[in-house]
């Protein structure tokens, strides 16, 4: 019996080496080779590593940071010494950066933040970097080098639309509906010459297509406005950019421009104060004679731009009560007159060609004047005319050839303005149905 039991094991023992045999050998299970088995885990792909959290450029975890904002009268000096940068490293930043930023123009306001370097037992300033404006920054090494560069941080732009009703003036209108006030001032540069902003009334209306820039998710200005409408006294007044001769400008519906010689008025945003007339009670006199132009109330240091293209023939002061005057001649029919300025621009002097739209001088209240205001007069053939009554020409409208291009490129986007406006007027009215009282 024990011989049997024995036979049995050695032949059980036989077929057991037999199988493993056979399946190594023809493609049965195989033992992975310690090897083999890191190759295979090393082939699966895993997820990289988060990149490095960056700002400015610069990695974060690797600094502590300290932000701030440039004071009055502080600078680059000040900043930096506080925070122990030798000064010989200061002197040279400053002669270093000229060719890429004078930090001798570094602003009150503006943001800076500096960078500590973590790794040393006393914290020592590493980077500088000051924001020029909300795009574009500068970047200083403290470490003893010259690295010192100009960046900007990416600009990401969305197309926005929007509506509004004037009740007092588009400026409130665009504040009390939280838009970026730049938009007032875009609005009314394209709508100078059609649009007398002067004169708006409770009522009138807009409808604007246009790009917002953002920067961090933080808006920071308009980009471009693609296409406008203004409805103003019962008319309408349609804008679409398009380009001609290599020129970007606003057209209307009908392929006219919207620029014309000259400008609807020579400032922004201000009021009336008294009118064209032959017979007004002087202010200050108070006597009666004529007053052949238009006073424009506006606060003191107020923008005061040319009405159109011309020559400046005077830059002086009016000794008749006009106080410090302007005179431009912009060609053989035309010339305006800008007085009680506050000071004029800088570098502007008798003689010299200037563009319309130009920042020529700022409001005052120079001569006999009993507050700030612009006294703008204007001559046709030296003769004073009314300059609510100019009729400017347009300057030229899209070339026939290019016409049918023009109206087939603007018919989607008339369409757009229409139903944005329409749109906004019915839901309105479907809201101001609702809210009204039950009769």
């Amino acid at each position: 019996m024990k011989k049997k039991h024995i036979l049995g094991i050695a032949v059980l023992i036989i077929l057991v080496f037999s199988t493993v045999w056979c399946y190594r050998q023809f493609g049965g299970l195989k033992t992975p080779d310690p090897k083999e088995l890191t190759d295979s885990l090393g082939q699966v792909k895993m997820p990289p590593p988060p990149p490095p959290e960056l700002l400015y450029g610069i990695e974060k975890d690797s600094f502590r940071i300290e932000k701030g904002r440039i004071r009055y009268a502080q600078n680059l000096a000040t900043i930096l010494s506080s925070h122990d940068v030798d000064y010989s490293i200061i002197h040279h930043l400053a002669q270093k950066s000229k060719d890429v930023f004078d930090v001798r123009d570094i602003k009150a306001g503006n943001s800076y933040t500096l960078f500590f370097n973590q790794k040393d037992s006393i914290e020592h300033p590493a980077w500088f970097v000051y924001e020029i404006d909300p795009i574009e920054y500068l970047v200083m090494s403290l470490k003893g080098d010259t690295i010192i560069y100009r960046e900007k941080k990416k600009v990401i732009t969305k197309r926005r639309t929007d509506v509004g009703v004037i009740e007092t003036s588009l400026w409130n209108t665009i504040k009390d509906q939280d838009l970026n006030p730049n938009l007032a001032l875009d609005l009314s540069d394209i709508f100078a010459w059609t649009v007398d902003f002067f004169g708006i009334e409770k009522g009138d209306h807009f409808t604007v297509v246009y790009d917002e820039e953002y920067v961090d998710s933080i808006p920071i200005g308009i980009g471009t406005i693609h296409t406008a409408y203004f409805h103003h006294r019962g008319k309408p007044f349609y804008a679409f950019r398009y380009e001609q001769d290599s020129i970007m400008s606003y057209f209307d519906e009908e392929g006219a421009s919207l620029r014309k010689a000259f400008l609807k008025a020579p400032l922004k945003f201000s009021r009336i104060s008294s009118r064209f007339s032959n017979s007004r009670l002087h202010p200050v006199l108070k006597i009666r004679r004529p007053h052949h132009g238009i006073d424009y109330a506006a606060a003191t240091g107020t923008p005061v731009y040319a009405l159109g293209d011309g020559r400046v023939t005077h830059r002086a002061w009016d000794t008749k009560g006009g106080g410090n005057y302007i005179k431009i001649k912009h060609n053989s029919v035309y010339t305006t007159v800008y007085m009680h300025l506050s000071g004029f621009a800088k570098g502007l002097k008798k003689g010299d060609f200037v563009n319309q739209g130009q920042l020529i001088g700022y409001v005052g209240q120079t001569g006999l004047a009993t507050g700030p205001h612009l006294d703008f007069r204007v001559y046709k053939n030296r003769r004073p005319i009314d300059p609510l009554k100019v009729e400017a020409p347009p300057v030229d409208p899209i070339k026939k050839e290019r016409l049918p291009e023009y109206l087939e490129h603007i018919r989607p986007r008339k369409n757009e303005l229409d139903s944005l406006t329409t749109s906004f007027f019915r839901e309105r009215n479907t809201i101001s149905a609702d809210s009204a009282p039950a009769g």
